[in-house]
């Protein structure tokens, strides 16, 4: 590629390599309307994934509320707790009816995509 360039009023001619970055990649994500369990993600950071009884978060970001509690009988698509990130907050909802058997976050801890918000009974 050929650049002209002004230094204190002289132009220069510039012959330049351009090398090409590869295209960033997205990571994982999952896109839910509640109408079963979401996969497991793998968690990111030094969080505890989801096993198989446990709700994990569809992304990252910051518990802002949790609306239910340890013991409480849920129908499916009930909102469990509210997640924040990039200033949007996104209602994480029951994928199936049963019973929270514990809450493992509360308000203001940050999650990462893929870990365990809660447990089921």
């Amino acid at each position: 590629m050929k650049l002209k360039v002004t230094v204190d009023g002289t132009a220069y001619d510039v012959d330049v390599e351009v090398e090409e970055e590869p295209a960033p990649t997205l990571g994982s994500f999952v896109i839910s309307s509640g109408g079963g369990a979401p996969a497991p993600l793998p968690a990111s950071s030094g969080a505890a994934p989801a096993g198989g009884n446990a709700l994990p978060a569809p992304i990252s970001g910051t518990v802002t509320k949790v609306v239910t509690e340890a013991g409480a009988t849920v129908e499916a698509g009930a909102v469990l707790l509210v997640l924040e990130a990039m200033k949007m907050e996104t209602e994480i909802t029951a994928p199936a009816a049963g019973t929270v058997a514990e809450i493992l976050v509360g308000p203001g801890d940050a999650v990462s995509g893929g870990q365990a918000l809660l447990t089921w009974a």
